[in-house]
């Protein structure tokens, strides 16, 4: 082994604040006007090679759908065909490199995505995912924490050897999966875009990365990054395709496995796919999938009132509610309602929303025409039910330029209410007020009205009554929070995925996403062979 990997700090320490007449913040800007004036050509990349199939979609930034970002090559049957041939010519020489020389690449693309590449890949999560500087930031650096502390775990898992005995050595040879890994990330975020395809590479795989349509822009910025780091040819492969053309790769024999994030629907699809191929498969596939939630904020009588506001507001708003950690539902004690809804009806409209260019505004618009619309269509609800639904704060939309739903608050008087048991994916935050007496009754209520599991916060300083709801949500988020909103998961400190329909719960920035992506093999060496088949008891 010639160097050593020691367990890294969080690069959430180093979030830059682009504060007004700031160095960092000018070179945002210039970066961004840059952005915005220029139209990209992307190519798909197999084996190293750049391929043009003249199949090209647009991608436009959100907040102004005139601003095209980039035209994008789209592969079809046989450059993906093309794709898993070039992956698997280079999984042998990968898999056999020694682990150090292999995360060394991913560590290197880490240090150049916090330094000299950092802004231009800052100022295209903006542009693409219609983020404000500091999501961009938090978004950047949670893909910097997954490139160095996934070298951690790495390390860790080849240090991981089994039990010795007098006269044998054991030991594990840690082998990557044998044959290609089909990594599917979302829109939302850059982060998870990056760790889905190179998580397995890390251990040796070899992988066919789909970005998000809507977010191709970005995607390609950090596959730049990595073929800069050194990242062989063939090791990932770019290969943006339209979803009619999955089954080319989920009925191929070598598929390996799934790393994947997106809606439930979509990894129902995959995992039926693969369970009517299993016969076909030289190994039985790996799915590793994290969906979406209906997360909860759920506050105590005994809860500080202005942190809890201050975290809805945050926990449902911050990136247009387009988190699948975002705060989409709440549970208000009747007791304190009157001052939430009054802080609410004050401090939500004072939300900023428009460009993300404008470094005044706290929101952007909503990735593209079906989040739009989706969204919409849940406010219709709401608006035709005034029985049951009523708006606190209306914030309204606005598609004459980009795709705009301002912050939305609606009170409903039936705890299953659609708004309180679907996932919406935007910033509409639907809460339900509860007798006080009714504390333990509405945690019930709580944990079986929707069927995901991923995140939820409960509020409060009364630390028996927060003891009981940590109880009574037990299998309600894999990701729990106290005192604190239910988004913001930190790489290593809140390893991230939830259970029910909200995915596998692998936790992605932990050593245990990683082992997903091994398959040991278990060596024996005798020292002594023996003199004699015959067993003492024979006499």
């Amino acid at each position: 082994m010639s160097w050593n990997i020691e367990r890294p700090l969080n690069d959430v320490n180093t979030i830059r604040s682009y504060a007004p007449n700031s160095a960092d913040r000018r070179r945002l800007e210039e970066e961004l006007a840059a952005m915005r004036t220029a139209t990209v050509e992307i190519p798909l990349v197999v084996g190293g090679r750049e391929l043009r199939t003249g199949t090209v979609v647009d991608v436009p930034c959100p907040d102004d759908r005139a601003d095209i970002l980039a035209r994008v090559h789209l592969a079809g049957p046989d450059e993906l065909r093309q794709a898993v041939e070039r992956a698997l010519a280079a999984r042998d020489a990968w898999a056999r490199m020694d682990w150090y020389h292999r995360v060394a690449v991913f560590v290197k693309a880490a240090t150049l995505l916090a330094g000299p590449r950092r802004t231009r890949n800052i100022a295209a999560i903006m542009l693409n995912h219609s983020k404000n500087p500091y999501e961009a930031e938090i978004d950047l650096a949670e893909l910097v924490d997954f490139w160095n502390f996934n070298a951690y775990y790495t390390r860790q898992i080849y240090e991981m050897q089994p039990s010795q005995y007098p006269g044998e050595t054991n030991r594990f040879d840690w082998r990557p999966l044998e044959g290609f890994v089909l990594a599917i990330p979302p829109f939302n975020f850059y982060s998870i875009a990056g760790n889905l395809p190179t998580a397995p590479a890390m251990v040796g795989n070899v992988a066919l990365w789909k970005p998000g349509r809507a977010v191709l822009f970005s995607n390609y910025e950090i596959f730049k990054v990595l073929v800069e780091a050194g990242l062989p040819s063939g090791v990932i492969n770019f290969v943006p395709f339209s979803s009619k053309y999955a089954n080319v790769l989920l009925d191929h024999p070598d598929l390996a496995g799934v790393h994947f994030t997106g809606s439930y629907d979509s990894l129902l699809h995959i995992w039926k796919r693969v369970g009517e191929n299993l016969e076909k498969y030289r190994n039985f596939p790996r799915i590793v999938g994290e969906t979406g939630g209906k997360d909860f904020i759920f506050m105590h009588p005994s809860a500080e009132v202005q942190g809890t506001v201050i975290n809805l507001i945050r926990g449902s708003f911050e990136y247009q509610g387009q988190k699948c950690s975002a705060c989409s539902r709440a549970y208000i004690p009747a007791s304190r309602w009157p001052e939430v809804e009054r802080m609410l009806k004050e401090e939500v409209p004072k939300v900023p929303v428009g460009p993300v260019s404008d470094l005044r505004n706290m929101m952007g618009a909503v990735i593209d025409e079906a989040a739009f619309t989706n969204i919409q269509r849940y406010l219709e609800v709401a608006r035709n039910h005034p029985s049951v639904y009523t708006f606190v704060v209306d914030g309204g939309t606005d598609r004459a330029k980009g795709w705009f739903v301002r912050p939305t608050v609606i009170r409903t008087n039936d705890p299953r209410a659609k708004l309180m048991a679907e996932e919406i994916f935007g910033p509409v935050l639907t809460i339900y007020v509860y007798p006080d007496e009714k504390y333990e009754e509405t945690l019930s209520l709580c944990d079986s009205t929707s069927p995901y599991g991923l995140t939820g916060a409960v509020f409060g300083r009364d630390t028996d009554a927060v003891a009981v709801a940590e109880e009574r949500l037990r299998w309600s988020a894999g990701n729990f929070y106290i005192n604190d909103k239910p988004t913001g998961a930190i790489v290593a400190r809140q390893p991230f995925g939830g259970a029910r329909r909200s995915g596998t719960n692998d936790k992605a920035g932990s050593l245990l996403n990683l082992l997903r992506w091994v398959s040991p093999r278990n060596i024996k060496e005798t020292a002594v062979l023996p003199a004699d088949w015959r067993r003492p008891f024979m006499g």
